[in-house]
């Protein structure tokens, strides 16, 4: 160990001051570039605890995490909150215990504590906070969606309804930051708000951003397509509709991004409700049938003589007298039929709403066909555009017309309804994302690659650096000193020029051993030179 710090000692003599500057420099580099990947590999993992806070959920989850001495960061303005990857699953389970966060509102848990005495309306209100507050919470869980506040209003609960054209309506605020919500988006909120309220009906949820805009408006829905916006907003989904469906049939045969389709519909607008009645005289049936039947018989008789007085009107003593004979006999017989007919009737209601269609057409663009370079072309070269034939481009244009189910009248050709050329596509724009975006998650793995590795990378460098210095640099040419030279053994030096004799070496040996050392390796190591 002691020859090794003198030969260390030794060594660092032997430099120059430049050498002894850089040999410095370079050691506190190597030093400090180790110390720093040894707190980079010692500093914590810090992952998501919880995102899009509000202050009041920040702060109470912040004082949380500095009552418990557990190490965090906040960023994004105050609205995230990064801890150790260790302790995100335990923390985020007892913050959900003590119901942190809570969100922008009150959710149901305003139940969990009982509490007598409250009157009826002082329930009612509880109960609408808490769906506010329900509702509130998971609508920000959607994408795009950083806070949001629901506001719903209810008729008063009356025994009486003076009023029956008073319904539950409801608000919407959503904070989206600078993004936009898609439709589907906007008629989700709608539906969830809707079924989570009775008595609420989609068309009366009005969706507002940040912004100031009313996303709802281009959804509510007009049974009878009135209003001009209505009936053009339906027009549109129409032939929107009609349009993927054709381009997606489309792209499996030519290829994606190889076809644009544009439909254009005649929507019937107007609604008709129309009544007949038809009678057919030919088809007359019996409905009601009556028979009435009458007969009467009327004798007359006349007798002659008898007896006078009391005894013969007395009826128990009459005696029949054989001797009495018919005079006039009338038998009279009457029938009477009644028969009631009902001629065939047919009453047909016919209801028209607004929305059918009555006339479609349709624009058709392709791209040309990309054909291989052949064989012997150079290598990356690019394939080239090859025209369809005109069977090709009827039978494309016969898919289209049998794909929006269009009637071809007897004579119509079949240009006149769809129409389909084929021409070079200006760009590509869907390779162009696909590049782009490939490129951009390219550069971000290369970018959190370069930040894990960038303190392990610059301590090499400066190794590296180190290295190179010394490989570079080389011990100065030490002279050989000479010291109390006895006379004769100088002049004989003087004789000789510079050339080093027996008795010099051996003097110089005793004087200093060291200089001699490194002298001896400088004239073994110099070429010796041709006179």
């Amino acid at each position: 160990m002691k020859n090794f710090a003198a030969s260390l000692l030794a060594l660092w003599q032997q430099l120059g001051l430049n050498q002894r500057v850089s040999l410095v420099v370079a050691t506190v580099a190597v030093i400090g570039g180790m110390i720093a990947v040894v707190l980079w590999a010692r500093r914590p993992d810090y992952q998501l605890l919880y995102a899009r806070l509000s202050e009041k959920d920040a702060t109470a989850i912040i004082s949380q995490l500095q009552t418990q001495n557990i190490p965090h960061q906040v960023t994004a303005g105050g609205t995230t909150v990064l801890v150790p990857s260790d302790q995100v699953y335990r923390l985020r389970m007892e913050l959900a215990g003590k119901g942190l966060p809570s969100g922008d509102g009150v959710g149901f848990e305003i139940f969990d504590k009982g509490q007598f005495g409250l009157s009826d309306f002082v329930q009612r209100t509880n109960y609408l906070r808490a769906i506010q507050g329900e509702l509130a919470r998971t609508i920000a869980q959607l994408q795009g969606v950083r806070a949001a506040r629901v506001m719903i209003v209810q008729p008063e609960n009356r025994l009486l309804l003076t009023d029956q054209s008073v319904r539950s309506t409801a608000s919407v605020f959503v904070d989206m930051g600078g993004g936009r919500l898609e439709l589907d988006q906007v008629n989700a909120i709608r539906h969830l708000v809707a079924n989570a309220v009775q008595g609420l009906a989609p068309d009366q949820v009005a969706v507002v951003d940040n912004r100031g805009r009313v996303l709802s408006e281009d959804l509510r829905q007009d049974p009878t397509l009135g209003t001009a916006s209505s009936q053009m907003r339906y027009k549109q989904q129409v032939e929107d509709y009609l349009s993927r469906k054709v381009e997606s049939m489309l792209a499996q045969v030519i290829g994606p991004g190889s076809a644009v389709v544009r439909v254009s519909a005649d929507i019937d607008s107007e609604a008709m409700s129309q009544t007949q009645e038809r009678f057919d005289p030919d088809g007359q049936v019996v409905r009601t049938q009556t028979i009435n039947e009458d007969s009467s018989n009327s004798q007359e008789t006349r007798t002659h003589g008898g007896a006078t007085g009391v005894s013969a009107n007395v009826p128990e003593k009459t005696v029949a007298d054989t001797s009495a004979k018919p005079l006039n006999v009338t038998e009279q017989n009457r029938k009477n039929r009644t028969t009631s007919y009902e001629i065939n009737r047919t009453t047909t209601s016919i209801t028209r709403n607004p929305g059918s269609i009555k006339n479609l057409s349709a624009s058709v663009l392709i791209a040309p066909r990309l054909v291989p370079p052949p064989a012997g072309a150079a290598p990356g070269a690019a394939p080239t555009q090859q025209k369809r034939t005109p069977e090709e481009l009827t039978a494309l244009r016969q898919v289209v017309v049998n794909a929006l189910g269009l009637k071809i009248a007897p004579g119509q050709e079949l240009d006149s309804i769809v129409t389909l050329q084929e021409m070079p596509f200006a760009a590509e724009p869907v390779s162009q994302t696909v590049e782009a975006i490939q490129h951009e998650t390219r550069l971000q793995g290369w970018i959190e690659v370069a930040s894990k590795w960038a303190a392990v990378a610059g301590a090499a460098v400066a190794l590296l650096l180190f290295l190179r210095l010394l490989s570079k640099q080389k011990p100065e040419t030490v002279p050989v000193e000479v010291f109390a030279m006895s006379p004769d053994v100088a002049a004989r030096s003087l004789q000789n020029g510079s050339q080093i004799t027996p008795e010099m070496l051996n003097q110089l040996i005793r004087q200093k051993p060291a200089n001699i050392g490194t002298a001896l390796r400088d004239w073994v190591a110099t070429p010796a030179t041709k006179n």
